[in-house]
């Protein structure tokens, strides 16, 4: 037996906690909100707001007054009006997705929303991905970027283990446009191979048919573990048309696939249901039963939202950035004032503040989760090259330092399970001889694998610019986050729009001059304006959420309330993968 030995007293162990000196890790803040440019900025900032929110409502219409009076014509509730029923007494939809095909598919008359609601709610008390078609788009038919839309969804329904309920009612492939629908790996059929995938891999999914199923589509909730169905619907593989033709028989759609049918007869389905309201209190009794899942082991601490809540307010978001896409690359303020409105009690652990300051890294709470920062700063700083030489280095650009301290801060964060956060504005990483030789490829190489290989959540925020391999480094579309949000100020390209129109406008005039044409300087200048024109339209981040490289774009103010969503989200998934950073380049 070991013998013990008293240690000697330690007067700092017999102190009262309430007596030691407390970490001073609060960020202060010093934005001017009476300052002419920051008042500006905010009413600028309101403009857009209330533009996109005019947009919002625009799209949330759906198919329009003739089509949601034709759905309730049928005794059918409309997608959103479903959606409301499901959800939780006092709660709303955290909406993803909702410029799904913004400005596409216009020689079809547009696909409002890509003709299907997606997004995170809680039914029963419990956080779910909710799938809802919207049968006044087009019956509901899935357009190319309709089934992208609901495989995202089920994307971050699989990455953090959310249960899923799916509110049917489609036509199924929108036919003239099946090519792009049908037959590639990111196209319809990828939907019930998730259904497949996420039923093995204990990921809770309930159907819900209240309308029409048809085609493949048909397949969706019969590969979910629950099927419920209201009288009048259909769930057939061929609709009557369709199977008179091919087979000369004549059925009613009742007998071919009705409730009744596939209650009585095939078996189908579990709960036939006489209504959509009956349908969707089934929905969220059978929500109500399931058990829970063993917890993440991601820390929360105790929280009190009053208490925790940063100290200053988050609407002076608004008066950080000029909205003006030309001005946009020229945006010089702290991120610090952003990580102040976010993170609990405004307190921030600076990851070696002193160095890479392009980068500011560090460890931060959240609704009482544990985060690690990853975010770019835009002001100029002062920098000490290894040879002792003194230089100011551009806000919103990643020198070869920057990269290396981020590298290693995002394994720390892997080695200590502590998801991470990334808060976008890059121009990009550095160029030119110094940060040739300095070895910018490298260091960015380091910082994209460590971001690669990253197995905790990670979340991306995209405040302001997202160029170049700056979205790659800090983590955008390509590189899996489990979430991806825009204020409305983000620009996403290969690079800004001035730097992009110059170089495209020089080699249009040398395609020119080649042909033999000279361009006077007033056609320069057109041609420039159109050009930019084209570009900025396509950086602006509707655009972006158009083709759901970002899953929502968020009011500034809102950014601490979808960062919480989104850790809550990911906390639902208790397995977190072997970290293995691979070979670094060092």
């Amino acid at each position: 037996m070991l013998a013990s030995f008293p240690y000697p007293s330690n007067p700092m162990t017999e102190q009262k906690k309430s007596d030691l000196p407390r970490l001073n890790n609060r960020l202060s803040s010093k934005l001017d909100l009476n300052h002419r440019r920051a008042a500006s900025n905010a009413q600028g900032m309101m403009d857009l707001l209330a533009q996109l929110r005019g947009q919002e409502a625009d799209l949330r219409r759906g198919g329009g007054a003739k089509a949601i009076e034709s759905q309730h014509k049928k005794k059918r509730l409309t997608a959103r009006e479903r959606v409301d029923l499901l959800l939780d007494p006092g709660t709303e939809l955290f909406e993803l997705g909702l410029f799904a095909a913004f400005g596409m598919y216009e020689e079809w008359g547009g696909a409002p929303s890509a003709g299907v609601v997606t997004g995170l709610g809680r039914v029963s008390g419990r956080l779910c991905m909710i799938v809802a078609n919207d049968a006044t788009v087009k019956a509901g038919a899935f357009f190319p970027m309709t089934a992208k839309k609901v495989l995202r969804a089920q994307l971050m329904a699989m990455q953090n283990r959310i249960p899923t309920l799916y509110l049917v009612d489609s036509a199924g492939i929108f036919l003239p446009l099946q090519e792009d629908v049908f037959p590639d790996q990111d196209d319809f059929g990828r939907i019930f191979r998730n259904n497949a995938v996420m039923s093995a891999s204990g990921i809770p999914q309930i159907t819900a048919i209240m309308g029409m199923c048809v085609a493949g589509g048909a397949y969706l909730p019969v590969m979910t573990d629950q099927v419920l169905m209201t009288e009048g619907s259909g769930l057939f593989l061929a609709g009557p048309a369709l199977v008179q033709a091919a087979i000369g028989q004549k059925y009613s759609a009742e007998e071919l696939g009705g409730a009744a049918m596939h209650a009585e007869i095939s078996g189908t389905v579990d709960f036939k249901e006489p209504n959509d309201h009956l349908c969707i209190a089934r929905l969220r009794s059978l929500v109500a039963r399931w058990g829970h899942p063993p917890p993440a082991a991601f820390d929360r601490a105790e929280y009190d939202p009053e208490k925790d809540a940063p100290n200053y307010a988050a609407t002076d978001l608004y008066s950080l950035l000029d909205v003006n896409p030309a001005k946009a690359a020229t945006n010089s303020y702290d991120m610090r004032e952003v990580i102040a409105r976010v993170v609990d009690r405004s307190e921030f652990d600076e990851y070696r503040p002193g160095y890479g300051r392009t980068l500011l890294c560090g460890y931060a709470r959240i609704g009482g989760y544990s985060v690690g920062i990853v975010a770019n700063q835009k002001t100029p700083q002062p920098q000490t090259s290894h040879s002792g030489e003194k230089r100011v280095e551009f806000g919103g650009v990643i020198y070869a330092e920057s990269a290396d301290k981020a590298a290693r801060f995002i394994m720390d964060c892997n080695q200590n399970l502590t998801p991470l956060i990334f808060l976008h504005d890059v121009n990009g990483f550095m160029v030119g001889r110094d940060a040739e030789w300095s070895g910018i490829i490298r260091s960015g190489a380091k910082m994209v694998t460590a971001v690669s290989n990253s197995v905790v959540p990670k979340i991306s925020v995209i405040v302001g610019g997202s160029f170049g391999a700056g979205n790659y480094a800090m983590c955008g579309k390509a590189y899996d986050p489990r979430f991806i949000f825009a204020w409305p100020t983000a620009r996403y390209a290969v690079m800004s729009g001035d730097s992009a129109a110059n170089t495209l406008v020089e080699i249009r005039i040398r395609q020119l001059e080649r042909d033999g044409r000279k361009l006077s300087d007033q056609e320069k200048q057109e041609l420039l304006a159109s050009i930019k024109a084209t570009y900025e339209e396509q950086t602006d981040c509707r655009y972006a959420a158009a083709r759901l490289w970002v899953d929502a774009i968020i009011d500034p103010a809102k950014t601490r309330e979808a960062l919480l969503l989104a850790l809550e989200a990911a906390a639902l998934n208790p397995e977190v993968a072997k970290f293995n950073p691979g070979i670094l380049q060092t």
